[in-house]
Order: C-alpha cells, then structure tokens, then sequence
C-alpha cells in the first residue's frame, strides 16, 4: 500500500484556506432568506434611522431654540455624548461578535433611546442633560454594528453590497420621513413633538426586529467569519488585525473625515436660528429633507457602480472630495435657502461614506471573524472624530464666529482626503486576487492548523 506523500504546513494551509473559501462561496450562493425576514429588515433599516441618533441635529435646535442654551454647551453636550459613544464603540462591536441575541439588543436599545429622549424633553438642566446624552450614546453604541451584522447573517459575503445599499437607500428614507414629521410637528405642534416621534418609531423597531426569523441568521457569516466547519470556527486574533497597516489608514480617515462633518449640519440649524428666529425648526428640517434625499439616490448608485466592478476607493474619493466643499460654502453665507442648497453636498458625502465604509470593512476584515470588531473601530473614528468636530466648533462659534468654524471644518476634511488618497490600497483588488486564487485572507499558521486538525481527524 502506497504511503500518503508529506504534507507541509504550506501545503495544508492552502488547502484548508481552499476549503474554506469553498464553503464560504457555496453557503453566500446558496442562501435564500425568506421575505418576511428581507421585508422586516427593511422595515428595521427604515424605522431605526430615527431611533439610533435620538433626535440628532434637532437636539442643537431645540437647546437653541426652546431653551436658550449657548453654542459652547450646546457643544459640550454633543461632545460628551460624542466621546462616550467613541468609547463605547469597541466594546459594542465585540459584543455583537460575541451575540447571538442580536434581535434582543436592537429592541431593547431602541426601546431605551425612546425613554432617554422623553426624559430630556422634560428637563433643561445641563447635567441632567449631559447624563442622559452620554447613557444613550453608550446604549446606542450597538446598533450600526447589529444591523450590519444581521444583514450579513442573513444574506451572506456575496450579496452583501446590495443589501448595505439597499439598508442605506433605506435608512435615509427613513430620514427624510422623520425629518419631515419632525419639522411640521415641531412648527404646529412645538418642539416636544419630536421626542414623541422617536417614542413612535423606537416602538415600531423593536416590533419589526422580531419578525426576522432568528432561523436564518447564520451567526457565524455575521461575525464577518465563514460558516461554520464541523462546529469550529476561530475569529482571528485582535493582534493580527490591530497591526495592520491598511486598517489603520482608513480609521484615520474616519476620524479626519467626521472632524470636517460631524458638525456642520446643527451649526448651519444654530445658524438658520440666529438670522431668521422662528424658523429654526422649519429650516434644520429642510435642510435634512434636502440631504436625505439626495443621500437615497446616491446610496443606490453606489451600489450599481460597485456591482459595475468601480473600485472602493474611486467611489469614496468623490465623498472626501465634496467635503471640504461643502463647508467653505458654509462660511461664505446664511441665507436660510442657499444653507438649504448646500445641504445637497451632504447627501453626496453621506450617502456614499454609508455604504463605502461598511463594505471595506467587509473587505478587510473577510475570513476573520471580526466584522463586527471592525464595525466598532469605525464608529470608534466617527465618535472621536465627531466629538472633535463638536466640541472644537461650538468654541470656535463663541469666539470668531459661524465663518470661521466652517473653514476650520473644510480644513479637516481635506486631511483625510489627502491621507485617503496617498496611503489606503484598492480593498476591491484584495478581493479579486482573493476569488481568482479560491484563497481568503487567512494567516497560513491559523490556516495550517485547522488542515492539521482535520487531517488528524
């Protein structure tokens, strides 16, 4: 009888790598969710758009308007909850890693944002304010990284750029309903309405998360792994992705990137509020229409240009692009119509970061199982880049005026895009070479020991 010939570590790990992408491909080709859990996914995605943020950018009106705040507190509070969520982020994502409960934690996070909004629509003191900000920035920490996670379990690694760009034509339909419920009822019925509406739609989310049938989420493709093989599967080591140079390179786009965004939407409402008293409201409200839907129709051309094959960094590139835009054109008037007009910008930018940065996670973190880690460490970059941009522009409206903060914000956004531009790699070529060789991006020590493993058995 013939002996087996040798196998070498590299020979087994290429094996097991072609074994797994092999799996991988046949479980993503293969999965067919039903339509009552793809229909409740969009009815999450389209209902918790106004549950996530709490009432978000109307929060800096309402303090403005109806409570005569300063634009440094304003600031202080937007920051403080900025820097919780930041911190929060990390944790958040490796605990939908961990999470099989995943329809659970959205109904009980949206449910807690609702109560948290009504407990600041009937306070106006500072700290009780700031408390109940930076409670809902740590409980609202987990959504992004749930929803996302979910979309993944359900439809797999292949389809997984059209479901985000459906989630996210979605999401800022969703948007544009609530903000333009939140301006005709803030208008006619004051500003205590829009803390109602997310009572409304935080209840109707947490109904429409337990229509998805808990059945057909594999939590193993949630967790950004590949399915699991004779019940084991192993997420890479933290350290593997951590030293990575690619990773680091987009998170600080991020941040860079949120610095110049973050706040330029509540300082052009805090704007509309100073030159035109009465219609702050109103204005915020179209401006958010305005960026909502531009934001739908770019969302969805994202996903046909990446369904063309047009790389991830080309699209994200006109993003870093109208940024900087967008905000010198802020500092050169407020007129209530032209900020509404330059609104538009933001759809742009918004639209197309929703969908991108999701999907380059995807990308990168692909056969770790750390999707959601991942997930986390980019909303880690958006709180801290968020609260950066908060905090340091309500100071700087204090002392030098609207004009200034807006060039200071331009300036941010255009270091990220010359950082995204000189130092970040083509994530989609990763992937190309990846399908062509049947390989994924496994380290061979992790991958040789699961074909030694299986070899032995």
């Amino acid at each position: 009888m013939r002996p087996a010939p040798k196998r070498t570590p590299e020979a087994m790990g290429a094996a097991a790598m072609r074994s797994v992408d092999e799996t991988d491909d046949g479980a993503a080709a293969s999965r067919s969710p039903s339509r009552r859990s793809l229909g409740a996914l969009d009815a999450l995605t389209f209902l918790m758009a106004d549950v996530r943020d709490g009432i978000g950018p109307f929060l800096a009106v309402f303090l403005k308007g109806s409570q005569h705040w300063s634009s440094g507190d304003i600031g202080l509070v937007m920051g403080a909850s900025g820097i919780a969520a930041a911190l929060s982020q990390i944790p958040a994502g490796m605990l939908v890693d961990a999470a099989r409960a995943k329809r659970t934690v959205i109904a009980v996070s949206s449910l807690t944002i609702a109560l948290g909004c009504l407990a600041i629509a009937h306070s106006s003191t500072l700290l009780v304010v700031l408390a109940i900000q930076v409670m809902l920035a740590l409980v609202a920490a987990v959504i992004p990284p749930c929803l996302a996670a979910l979309s993944l379990g359900i439809v797999g690694h292949r389809a997984l750029p059209a479901r985000v760009s459906r989630n996210e034509s979605l999401n800022h339909a969703g948007n544009f309903t609530a903000a333009a419920m939140a301006g005709l009822a803030g208008q006619y019925q004051g500003a205590i309405w829009l803390f109602y509406l997310v009572c409304f739609f935080a209840f109707a989310s947490s109904l429409a998360v337990m229509l998805i049938r808990p059945s057909e989420i594999d939590h193993e493709l949630a967790r950004g792994g590949e399915t699991v093989r004779d019940g084991k599967a192993q997420p890479l080591p933290l350290g593997r992705i951590v030293t990575r140079r690619d990773v680091w390179v987009f998170l600080a786009t991020v941040v860079f990137f949120h610095f110049g965004n973050a706040a330029m939407l509540p300082l052009a409402g805090q704007m509309i509020a100073k030159a035109h008293p009465g219609q702050d409201l109103i204005g915020l409200s179209a401006c958010v229409i305005a960026a909502q839907l531009v934001m739908m129709v770019t969302a969805s051309a994202v996903g046909r240009a990446m369904r063309a094959g047009i790389g991830r960094k080309k699209i994200f590139l006109v993003a870093l692009v109208v940024l900087p835009i967008r905000g010198l054109l802020f500092a050169a008037t407020d007129n209530a119509y032209a900020v509404i007009g330059i609104q538009i910008l933001d759809g742009i930018s918004a639209g197309i970061f929703g969908v991108v940065a999701t999907i380059i996670a995807s990308d990168l973190m692909r056969g770790t199982g750390r999707f959601s880690f991942a997930q986390g460490a980019i909303a880690l970059a958006v709180g801290i880049g968020a609260a950066l941009s908060n905090l340091t522009s309500g100071f700087i409206v204090d002392r030098f005026g609207f004009g200034a903060a807006f060039c200071v914000l331009a300036f941010m956004a255009l270091i990220a895009l010359v950082l995204f531009a000189a130092a970040m790699p083509e994530t989609l070529a990763n992937i190309r070479s990846s399908s062509a060789s049947t390989i994924i991006h496994i380290p061979p020590a992790i991958a040789a020991a699961d074909a030694c493993e299986g070899h032995r058995r």
